[in-house]
């Protein structure tokens, strides 16, 4: 029973904490008291340190469309290995995971490769500027865009901080330089005037409006049609360059985020699902936009490079990976994803708890609260008018945990395709036992 001080995972964490701060390399994978550490995987299983099985609904925060080990992706890496690890040269396999991109995403004729979805946003922001001669990007409240300083504004702003509502202040942690800051314009989600004021307001000096179109950082929230289309016209107008971050939301259709709402971007930033689970970042555009920045057969406005750009690993996983996700094996992904939230949403209202469930295709969002959740300051409300929003959620978590399955501590999933029915029927049952579990006071 999670906690446990005598359990090996304890025993990992009081090791970490000498060389590592927190005892890990990433905040998102901390939850109190400790974190625990996996020994091994297989399909959509893990198994800790103490040898304890959980369903893996978090999947790498997306990277495992496929789960983990697949054995195709597996054997094309064995046979990789013992041929090129890494070089200073291109491969075919390059060529070959970059066709498999530009075939599926309506607005990217070619693509660049990175090392991940923080690389990808931060080279997608450069080339921004770089093909308007501007400085400043705006971008959504409490968007999540990766550790890069322009896009680290404003992802968790207090209220003390934020502004007004229909006019946000940029909000800066610390480590972000304040030209950074200033640079960087807050819009809020789905508020279609205030943001068309905004972004006029500053259309001088707009590079680009970047937006992941189903934002996991918001619950998963949809960007509405109407928003969507806004941007499109303001930034064709003003003369910026609108950026989708799909690192996420490729996972919302079969051709993209692009492809099911319609709406195409100037530019795109993809990464987790396109490398097969290794680390990925692409930045993709038209055939004209990407030459115009990159191509070093002409004059290009972009020096960019990187020791791993395009491993030869990474992109023969990244091939077999998107070879497998086809049309059907999206579907069918997306099926038990509509299944989950629907399952979900009957067993808050067959148990009476206070609850919301959000997402699209393998992407799920859970809430335990009735409150109606826009954007960020109506999640962040939420949780100041109801202090025990954050009890129930720890305590869900916790009982899942415990019960076999793995999610996300602030109440998200992943799905992957070696999940079955049985899987999804295992996680409600749990997630049922999780709702009628929760302490009187919290409930």
């Amino acid at each position: 029973m999670y906690p446990d001080d005598t359990s090996r995972s304890h025993a990992l964490y009081e090791r970490a904490l000498s060389v590592l701060p927190g005892g890990n390399s990433r905040n998102s994978v901390y939850f109190p008291p400790y974190p625990v550490y996996v020994d091994r995987a297989e399909g959509c299983r893990i198994w800790d340190a103490d040898g304890v099985e959980r369903i893996d609904c978090i999947n790498n925060y997306s990277a495992l469309i496929h789960g983990h080990c697949h054995p195709r992706i597996v054997a094309a890496l064995r046979e990789q290995a013992g041929k090129l690890l890494s070089v200073a040269l291109p491969t075919e396999a390059e060529i070959r995971l970059a066709e498999l991109v530009t075939e599926r995403m309506p607005a990217v004729e070619q693509v660049r490769f990175a090392n991940s979805g923080t690389e990808a946003v931060m080279i997608a922001v450069m080339a921004a500027r770089a093909a308007t001669g501007r400085n400043k990007i705006a971008k959504i409240e409490g968007a999540y865009h990766g550790s890069y300083d322009a896009m680290s504004v404003s992802v968790y702003p207090t209220p003390d901080l934020w502004g007004a509502d229909d006019s946000p202040e940029g909000v800066a942690p610390p480590g972000v330089y304040e030209s950074a800051r200033a640079n960087t314009i807050i819009l809020p989600a789905n508020n279609v005037a205030a943001g068309r004021a905004i972004l006029r307001r500053h259309g001088d000096d707009l590079a680009g409006v970047i937006i992941d179109p189903l934002c996991k950082n918001l619950g998963f929230l949809q960007m509405d049609d109407e928003f969507l289309k806004m941007l499109r016209e303001e930034t064709t107008a003003l003369g910026a360059k609108l950026i989708f971050d799909e690192v996420y939301s490729f996972r919302m259709g079969y051709n993209g985020a692009q492809g099911e709402l319609g709406v195409l971007p100037d530019i795109t930033a993809m990464g987790k699902v396109i490398g097969g689970g290794l680390p990925i970042g692409a930045i993709g555009a038209s055939r004209a936009l990407m030459e115009e920045l990159f191509d070093p057969r002409g004059r290009a406005k972009m020096s960019h490079g990187g020791t791993f750009n395009a491993n030869p690993m990474t992109m023969v996983a990244g091939a077999i990976a998107m070879e497998l996700y086809d049309r059907a094996a999206h579907d069918r992904l997306a099926a038990l994803g509509e299944r989950l939230r629907i399952g979900l949403r009957e067993l808050f209202r067959l148990t009476g708890r206070a609850g919301t469930v959000t997402g699209a295709a393998s992407m799920v969002g859970l809430f335990h609260t009735d409150a109606p959740l826009t954007d960020y300051r109506s999640a962040v409300r939420a949780m100041i008018n109801d202090p025990s929003l954050g009890q129930r959620t720890e305590s869900f978590f916790r009982h899942m945990l415990n019960n076999g399955v793995y999610m996300a501590s602030p109440g998200f999933m992943v799905l992957s395709t070696a999940m079955t029915e049985a899987d999804i029927d295992f996680i409600l049952d749990k997630a049922e036992g999780a709702l009628r579990a929760l302490p009187a006071k919290a409930a």
